[in-house]
């Protein structure tokens, strides 16, 4: 029999989910239901912070396992861009985004139970837009794909097609920058490549 080792995904984002599961890893959904409050001056400190937040939200409720808790957060000449209320709000973050050079930074918590051990750490992305007409922001805001990503727009999506280029890593803008999260696997003692497709399971099963 291997080793079956219990993941706890934090959070709700589909696209955390789908980055773990392109991975063939097994995990468990319990999102933190943390409210997101940009607070400060230094965007990697405001990332990791909500991020161990997160993190720390589930642990309580996980006896035995790592819980993964993560954050991203877009940073623009000293603003924060959170997640737009509708398409109206997207399309002013468009409006200021467009044309220019941000900042996406995601924070990722790895809390280990039942010690509570916890290694944090963020990776930084620069994401370069190109100008976009009037026309292609309410274009892009009315699909609804901006209305639950950072900085409204996704790149993996019909976003990409406004982004000029990016610096740094890809999987970072998504939402999960996984060469970072095996670094923090390493720095829990795991091997992540030795867990893929040897998960726990609800059932103990495979």
């Amino acid at each position: 029999m291997r080793l079956m080792f219990r993941i706890v995904l934090a959070s709700a984002s589909p696209r955390r989910r789908a980055l773990l599961q392109s991975l063939g890893l097994e995990f468990e959904v319990l999102p933190a239901g943390v409210d997101e409050v940009f607070a400060g001056p230094d965007p990697a400190n405001v990332a990791e912070g909500l991020a161990e937040r997160k993190a720390r939200a589930v642990a309580c409720r996980v006896g035995d396992g790592l819980v993964l808790g993560a954050d991203t957060v877009v940073f623009q000449r000293g603003r924060f861009f959170g997640k737009p209320d509708g398409p109206e709000e997207a399309a002013r973050m468009l409006t200021v985004l467009q044309g220019d050079t941000h900042e996406v930074l995601t924070g990722v918590s790895l809390i280990r139970m039942p010690d509570g051990h916890a290694v944090t750490g963020h990776e930084r992305t620069c994401v370069h837009f190109r100008a976009m007409t009037r026309q292609e922001i309410e274009w892009y805001a009315a699909t609804g794909e901006p209305l639950d990503k950072a900085g409204a727009y996704a790149v993996q999506g019909l976003g990409g097609l406004f982004v000029r280029g990016i610096e740094g890593c890809w999987f970072n803008v998504v939402g999960l920058p996984l060469p970072l999260l095996k670094g923090l696997f390493h720095r829990q003692g795991l091997d992540l490549l030795s867990l893929v497709g040897t998960n726990w399971s609800p059932s103990g099963r495979r």
